[in-house]
């Protein structure tokens, strides 16, 4: 497909599914190169684990730990959890302080809304926000939004606190206006018009070509064997959305430098809170939006991007930087591949 970053998702199933198994995939991912293509970036979201356990993952070299509070309404919570290892609310709740004790000072937060009145958990979000930067210096460096959405066995009628969209898009845009520094994300649950509207509020990360069912990037499930974790409401492939953010005026950016150069957890953040990051984001994401194109997009896609990538080069301030992106470009036509900043 052309993606440079990847999320390894699971189960709550230490006997089939433990730890040595995600650190053993990690592994193999990182691994496996075919052509021009590889996973430069393998972010995780698995359940809350020990200091010992985070400190694996640090060492196995992940992007960005990711867990979902589901919500902050602890009796709520334990009501939808009664049983299991994820009913312990305190250790679900407090997994992200473990992770940055473990090395990793990357990390991704979210609720699902819907499972309760979206003021309670937005304020518990912005709090354990908050939490994070006063304890660690570092807020989250994500911030997901998903809400309620259908899956099989799941109507979203059945939840009273489920959000409509005029209320979905103000959430969005409080949460950008409350954490300028963190990259929001909005997956595939939205429709098309709905990440339109999110790009445009401070949305910043999109999923493209994603499925969600056991297996299902290796073959198309039969409708009767539906096990998909919720239905997709934008199905476009990835060369799709590349094409369709060109169009909307953003450039889409298949960076992965931050994680292999060091700038991660507070590095990353002074740089983003002082607006110096845009000195690597931009060149980055020309360079690599130039790789995708070239090895990956369609016609229609590699002439809109050539076109962006070249009107966008002359944006860049510093002379040296454009210069060397410019050089760097110009390199790839001979095959070379992951310059960066």
């Amino acid at each position: 497909m052309g993606h440079k970053r990847i999320v390894i998702e699971s189960g709550e199933d230490p006997l089939n599914n433990p730890l040595e198994y995600i650190l053993e995939s990690i592994k193999t991912i990182y691994s496996i190169k075919n052509k021009n293509g590889e996973i430069r970036r393998v972010n995780v979201n698995i359940a809350a684990c020990s200091v010992e356990d985070y400190k694996k993952l640090h060492e196995a070299g992940i992007g960005t730990y990711t867990l979902f509070q589901e919500t902050y309404n602890k009796e709520n919570y334990e009501a939808l959890h009664p049983t299991g290892p994820k009913s312990d609310y305190a250790y679900h709740t407090e997994a992200m302080d473990r992770a940055m004790q473990g090395g990793i000072d990357d990390v991704g937060i979210g609720v699902l809304y819907g499972l309760e009145h979206y003021k309670y958990d937005f304020v518990g979000l912005l709090m354990h926000a908050e939490h994070l930067e006063a304890v660690f210096g570092v807020g989250p460096h994500t911030i997901s939004v998903p809400r309620i959405c259908p899956a099989d066995d799941i109507d979203v009628d059945d939840f009273s606190n489920a959000v409509p969209d005029d209320v979905f898009e103000k959430i969005v845009a409080l949460i950008r206006v409350s954490t300028p520094y963190t990259g929001m994300i909005m997956s595939t649950r939205e429709t098309q018009e709905m990440r339109e509207r999110g790009l445009a509020l401070g949305i910043s990360q999109i999923s493209g070509g994603s499925r969600t069912s056991v297996g299902g990037y290796k073959e198309e499930e039969k409708p009767e064997d539906n096990s998909a974790q919720f239905d997709r409401s934008d199905t476009r492939t990835l060369d799709e959305i590349v094409d369709w953010l060109l169009d909307l005026g953003y450039v889409p950016s298949f960076c992965t430098a931050c994680y292999r150069a060091g700038r991660t957890g507070d590095r990353f953040m002074a740089l983003a809170k002082s607006g110096q990051i845009h000195n690597c984001c931009q060149p980055n994401a020309l360079m690599t939006l130039n790789e995708y194109i070239m090895d990956y997009g369609d016609e229609k896609t590699k002439a809109h991007g050539a076109k962006v990538i070249e009107q966008q080069l002359e944006n860049i301030k510093n002379d040296l930087v454009k210069d060397k992106a410019k050089a760097y470009i110009a390199q790839m036509k001979d095959g070379e591949r992951d310059f960066r900043f």
